[in-house]
């Protein structure tokens, strides 16, 4: 098997991975911390893909637009915290679910109206069109490496905020025993706003990020959302070192498999069955990674308690 190929979707599995640990990060702060199950997470990765695309129209910059993308899907978030959310958290898990899924349609719905049902097109940036040589003969995309990089720095930023500042001892605070964080002078409603605007804002620079690669269209937020799912329950719910550990899983098994797995069945057996089956299997991949961790540690690979 060709090397170069499997360094290269290595690669990508990587960049796949980080960008899903934004999603899996906002997610498992909401749901591990603020115990809301929150459908609607995918639809505010939707809504900063599309504000990337405007932005960058109006503006003719790709930074700028991003920039932009990333505020303005975070004030969406405290308008949708304050206003919707606040009143779900002390309803039971179903409510939340019919509650979020309901604002899935809406999204969508209003994405249609706004922007119509093409697809809206989001260009790299012109500094990052080029490939680089990292091995001699080996190139690879420079804007997928800046998506390795940016990744990684939001996972160290993230990990500062949550473990070594106030506010993330206050979230930390507010998860362990809300009750007792209240007696104690802590303002949760503030910090839960607070947190649900962070997790909107990681949602606006993966989807401005993954915009240039994936389409900027309608519903792109729900079959992501599913793997951001996946990757909080490998990794613990309300764990971040679990969902960046658990989002590099699934983005690097998910990535090499529907490569590699079809080439591998080729050499057992016939070209077209192998055509066929190969990403039918590697489509279940993941979950049959999801209950090999769940098999062996029920609670994840990073419980975030206990």
């Amino acid at each position: 098997m060709d090397i170069t190929l499997v360094t290269e979707h290595a690669l990508n599995g990587l960049q796949f991975g980080l960008m899903l640990f934004l999603l899996a990060a906002g997610l498992t702060l909401v749901f591990g911390i603020m115990d809301l199950i929150n459908l609607a997470h995918g639809s505010l990765y939707m809504a900063g893909a599309y504000f990337a695309a405007t932005f960058t129209a109006l503006t003719g910059s790709f930074w700028f637009g991003t920039l932009l993308a990333v505020a303005a899907t975070a004030v969406l978030g405290v308008v949708l915290e304050i206003s919707v959310m606040r009143r779900l958290y002390g309803r039971d898990h179903l409510s939340q679910v019919l509650a979020t899924f309901a604002l899935i349609l809406i999204f969508n719905e209003g994405a249609r109206m706004i922007w119509g049902a093409q697809p809206l097109s989001l260009n790299a940036p012109e500094q990052l069109s080029t490939p680089v040589e990292l091995l001699p003969d080996f190139f690879y995309s420079s804007y997928r490496l800046f998506i390795i990089g940016a990744g990684i720095a939001v996972a160290i930023l993230l990990y500062v905020i949550v473990v070594k500042t106030r506010i993330g001892m206050l979230v930390r605070a507010g998860a362990s025993n809300r009750e007792m964080a209240i007696a104690m002078g802590v303002n949760i409603k503030l910090v839960f706003t607070v947190l649900f605007a962070f997790g909107a804002a990681l949602c606006a620079l993966a989807g401005s990020l993954l915009g240039p690669i994936l389409a900027v269209q309608v519903g792109m937020g729900e079959s992501i959302l599913i793997l951001a799912f996946v990757v909080i329950v490998i990794g613990g719910i309300g764990s971040i070192r679990g969902a960046l550990v658990g989002a590099l899983l699934v983005g690097v098994v998910d990535t090499l498999s529907r490569t590699l797995l079809p080439l591998s069945l080729k050499m057992v057996m016939p070209a077209d069955i192998a055509s066929d089956l190969g990403p039918a299997l590697a489509s279940i991949l993941i979950y049959v990674l999801m209950a090999a961790v769940l098999f062996f540690k029920p609670q994840g690979l990073f419980p975030a308690r206990g």
